[in-house]
């Protein structure tokens, strides 16, 4: 969702069919840039990842992931240089894949199920409900700019503007 606020910020179609993922390429600031939503089960996303990665000739350290996180509440962000996948299976999956943590991520708070017992993988693919729909709104469009950031400033700058909003 992050990208789909990005893309057309930027004038690039996210379309082109590569490496199981969905990719778009553009410029910001005159620095390309590789827009991909991995189109493969998430605990599968770093076989795309990777596969780009190595196509368009970059390094993990050219990377930044951005995905939901139960662990932080709704609508808040947190921005990491690296670090480990902290249980999530996508970011595990990437990883596992680059042979590193090395490489820069957005995580976007969606907390967790309200109902016990209830599957955590159903709820991060179920639909917002009308109390959430504002809050990840606004996140989702902070997140995208939080990522304009990290590619303009760097990711200490974008972290010290976003961390925890």
């Amino acid at each position: 969702m992050v990208i789909d606020r990005l893309a057309p910020a930027l004038g690039i179609t996210v379309g082109k069919r590569m490496f199981k993922a969905l990719v778009g390429q553009g410029r910001i600031d005159g620095e390309k840039v590789v827009l991909a939503k991995p189109q493969t089960y998430m605990n599968l996303s770093g076989e795309a990842v990777g596969a780009l990665l190595n196509w368009y000739g970059l390094t993990p350290a050219d990377l930044i992931v951005v995905y939901d996180d139960l662990d932080l509440p709704p609508g808040k962000l947190r921005l990491r240089a690296g670090g480990g996948a902290g249980g999530h299976k996508g970011v595990q999956s990437v990883i596992r894949v680059l042979g590193t943590e090395n490489f820069a991520r957005v995580r976007v708070g969606i907390g967790r199920p309200a109902e016990p017992g209830l599957d955590p993988a159903g709820y991060v693919l179920s639909r917002f409900d009308r109390d959430e729909v504002e809050i990840m709104r606004e996140a989702l469009d902070l997140a995208a700019a939080a990522v304009l950031c990290m590619v303009r400033d760097g990711v200490d700058r974008a972290m010290n503007l976003y961390n925890g909003r």
